[in-house]
């Protein structure tokens, strides 16, 4: 699966990271390929920000290995799963989307989290602090874990 925000620096490498953590916490980390990318090519090779990096290190988590990429259409074929982290990431993919196929991989992270309440977009935090880098990882985190948990039985098998 690969997660995407806009330039793969701030919440899809959260994302990447934090999905990863939950499948290598269940055992089933070799059957998982968790990756980010971004929708635009600004930081294309960079590693992801610093505020990123440290709300992650704070909970315990390790996002030193992110290189932000690119989402390319060859990713839909990659892929099984595109996790949009807001509704504009949704409407560029389903737009480079080649065919129904790739529309149907598309989601929205949210919408795995019955908690998040309606809300549909992951805020991007990169004109913020680290409270706001922190309370987008904690909506990451639950989003996260909820995904892995409808997941978790079919990687099982």
């Amino acid at each position: 699966m690969v997660f995407v925000c806009t330039g793969n620096i701030c919440r899809s490498p959260m994302a990447e990271v934090v999905f990863r953590w939950f499948a290598d916490q269940a055992g089933l980390g070799d059957r998982v390929v968790s990756t980010s990318a971004g929708t635009g090519e600004w930081h294309v090779g960079e590693r992801a920000d610093s505020r990123t990096l440290d709300a992650l290190e704070r909970r315990g988590y390790d996002g030193t290995r992110h290189r932000a990429k690119q989402f390319s259409r060859e990713d839909f074929d990659r892929n099984d799963l595109v996790i949009a982290l807001d509704r504009s990431h949704e409407r560029i993919l389903s737009e480079w989307a080649r065919s129904p196929a790739d529309v149907d991989k598309l989601a929205l992270l949210l919408n795995f989290d019955a908690r998040a309440d309606g809300a549909l977009d992951v805020p991007d935090p990169y004109y913020g602090g680290p409270t706001m880098f922190d309370e987008v990882l904690g909506m990451i985190e639950s989003a996260s874990r909820a995904l892995f948990r409808q997941l978790e039985p079919a990687l099982r098998r």
